[in-house]
This record gives C-alpha cells, sequence and structure tokens, in this order.
C-alpha cells in the first residue's frame, strides 16, 4: 500500500494558469502540466536561493523530497522551453499558507501583522525591540471564557 503524500504548503497563490511561447496560438500547442507545488518550488529555491532544507521546511516537506520535487520541475520547464510547448500551472496536492504572519513583542507586547514573503521584520512597530516571535492565529486568539 502506497503511503498517501502529504500536503505541501505554497505561500503564494498564482493566478496564472498558462505560460506560452508568443505568436502561436495555445490551440496549436501541445502541454506540460506544471502543479501548484512545483511552481512554488522554483520559486523558493531559484527565485529566493533558498537551500532545499529550508525551502522543505516552508513547503511541509523533506528535504530529500523538495530535491525531487525541483528537479521535475525543472525538467518540466526544460521540456516546455526546449520543445516550444505550453506550460499549464494547475492541480497538486497543496494548501495555501496564510497572506499576514503574526508577530508578538515580548518586551511591550504588541502584536502586529507582516505580509508573507517580506523576511522577518527589523523590529517591534511599537518600541523598536528585535525580542518579538511570531505566533500563529489560532494561538493569538484569547481563550474562551469557563
Amino acid at each position: 500500500m502506497v503511503r498517501p503524500k502529504k500536503e505541501r504548503v505554497v505561500g503564494v497563490a498564482t493566478s496564472l494558469s498558462y505560460f506560452k511561447p508568443g505568436g502561436i496560438p495555445l490551440r496549436q500547442l501541445e502541454e506540460t502540466l506544471l502543479t501548484v507545488d512545483e511552481l512554488e518550488a522554483l520559486r523558493l529555491c531559484d527565485l529566493e536561493q533558498l537551500s532545499h532544507e529550508e525551502a522543505g521546511r516552508r513547503m511541509n516537506v523533506s528535504r530529500a523530497t523538495m530535491g525531487r520535487i525541483v528537479r521535475e520541475a525543472h525538467r518540466k520547464v526544460a521540456d516546455a522551453l526546449v520543445h516550444a510547448k505550453a506550460l499549464r500551472v494547475e492541480g497538486g496536492n497543496y494548501r495555501v499558507m496564510e497572506e499576514m504572519r503574526l508577530f508578538v513583542c515580548t518586551d511591550c507586547g504588541k502584536r502586529w501583522e507582516e505580509p508573507y514573503g517580506t523576511g522577518r521584520p527589523a523590529g517591534c512597530p511599537g518600541c523598536e525591540s528585535d525580542r518579538f516571535h511570531r505566533v500563529w492565529k489560532e494561538e493569538a486568539e484569547p481563550p474562551e471564557p469557563e
């Protein structure tokens, strides 16, 4: 029995559905399918230049799995470029990460949000302290009264 694939976490939902050579109608082109998680792996490893280990952590997969995803994505993109095929981006086993990240300052208690993909903030906007940490939305909600 094959183990089910883990859901991969992607940081940016894309509205891109096709990328094709110019001057040729889409209906005349063969296409190569690139899944959304493969596109995310290319974004993290090639565009943001993260290691496979760090990119894997962000996508909730192992370093080895990230390497396999990137290798397959490179093969598909190369096939589309070399053979003048349309690249269709669709499908895969993924979920989109929250658009905003929530931080809490240890010194002053201020809570604030930062967009995903902007890197670690320089300091707390309230007191400029560098003693802050990220919390998940579920942790940030005040507890229900008993």
